[in-house]
């Protein structure tokens, strides 16, 4: 019987051990934001759907047209479409 309630306890724990897990690495991916008017060629890539050859066209866009005034003007960039812009909506921004 003491081995039963053991084992209950430390599956519970267990539980929600997993679901605090589960709630901060939520958390953390949700305060990333990504600066498309600041972030480098390398902070760039860590979007979705965007590696290091979209990352440099956008930082040329940049530099030649100035910054981008809302984030689904990333859009703009060649190369970068709706799909892109859909999978990334949340997490960039443009200050």
């Amino acid at each position: 019987m003491k081995n039963r309630g053991k084992r209950i306890i430390s599956i519970f724990l267990l539980v929600v051990f997993l679901m605090g897990s589960s709630v901060g690495a939520a958390l953390a991916q949700e305060q990333m934001k990504v600066n498309i008017n600041k972030a480098t060629v390398d902070e760039l890539a860590t979007l979705k759907r965007i590696g290091p050859s979209y990352a440099q066209r956008i930082v040329e866009y940049r530099s030649q047209h100035g910054p981008f005034q809302k984030p689904e003007d990333i859009m703009r960039v060649r190369g970068i479409g709706i799909k892109t812009y859909e999978a990334n909506k949340n997490i960039i921004i443009c200050e």
